[in-house]
């Protein structure tokens, strides 16, 4: 039997570092919004243990994969001694903050329940993904949600009406940032003021109302204050983003990525012929509808 699922990824509304824990992890609440930018699983049952193959030549086959990982675990917790073979078609960049490889994980883990006919609970599945990874169980969902904790809980929210209608321009400059380079920088950057609580509800509220312009006022990444500071070329990609009639536009996650936000995909093919002209042809890009 043979399974095929689709992975998507995320950008993040808001993410908002509240502080470091004892555990060495940092507490955070985050706006995530499922964007249908997919790579895609194969599964099928069969062999001995786990083969993992990848069109991405750059990704390790190994145990630092976090698909390789999700199966591992699964295989272990559900008992199952049966083997399984898994191909990974990577669309999404590596290292971008776009949540990839977190999804990866989870629909391998949703696509390996399904096809071994269901042994674990919705529950043992959040529990493994938590594990993994904080984006993970995220991905366990299909819509938007509010996270907190170090990022594992997961609040599943409706579609927001101030999304209806919008295109995002996702554009990644062929680099990736480390997450935890990028959080540990962090602490050369502290603004009490904004990393107050609260500001998930906020937004929320504001993309139920409607209104993108007014929502975009309140997006938020705490990280891009030593990302950007880093690596300048993401703060002129805003810029220019902006000036040329994105709504919105912020990194994604703890980058590489930069998304623009604009109403309808006529408007988000010009942008990025703007963008084009402005900064070559070297980065990757995708216009996806939300």
């Amino acid at each position: 039997m043979t399974l095929t699922r689709k992975s998507p990824c995320k950008i993040n509304l808001l993410l908002n570092v509240l502080g470091k824990r004892t555990d060495g992890f940092h507490e955070i609440e985050t706006v995530m919004q499922p964007v249908p930018l997919c790579d895609e699983l194969e599964l099928k049952r069969g062999g001995n243990g786990i083969e993992l193959t990848c069109n991405e030549r750059s990704l390790p086959l190994d145990s630092s994969n976090l698909v390789r990982r999700a199966a591992d675990v699964f295989l272990q917790i559900a008992k199952v001694s049966e083997g399984v073979t898994i191909h990974l078609q990577k669309q999404i960049p590596v290292a971008a903050g776009l949540g990839g490889g977190s999804g990866n994980a989870a629909n391998t883990l949703l696509g390996l329940n399904e096809l071994f006919d269901g042994p674990l609970t919705i529950e043992q599945l959040d529990r493994i993904a938590a594990s993994l990874g904080s984006d993970v169980p995220f991905f366990l969902q299909s819509g938007p949600a509010l996270a907190t904790g170090r990022g594992e809980n997961i609040e599943p929210l409706d579609r927001f009406p101030a999304l209806q209608g919008v295109f995002a321009l996702l554009i990644h400059p062929g680099f990736g940032i480390p997450t935890a380079w990028a959080y540990q920088a962090l602490a050369k950057y502290s603004v009490p003021l904004q990393s107050r609580p609260g500001r998930g509800q906020k937004l929320i509220s504001l993309l139920r109302s409607g209104d993108l312009k007014t929502a975009a006022k309140e997006f938020y990444n705490s990280l891009e204050a030593p990302v950007l500071n880093k690596y300048p070329l993401l703060a002129l990609f805003q810029e220019s983003l902006r000036s040329n009639g994105a709504t919105a536009t912020m990194m994604s996650g703890s980058g590489s990525a930069t998304f623009a936000l604009v109403e309808g995909q006529d408007a988000a093919a010009a942008l990025l012929e703007r963008f084009k002209s402005k900064f070559g042809e070297n980065c990757w890009t995708a216009i996806v509808g939300l």
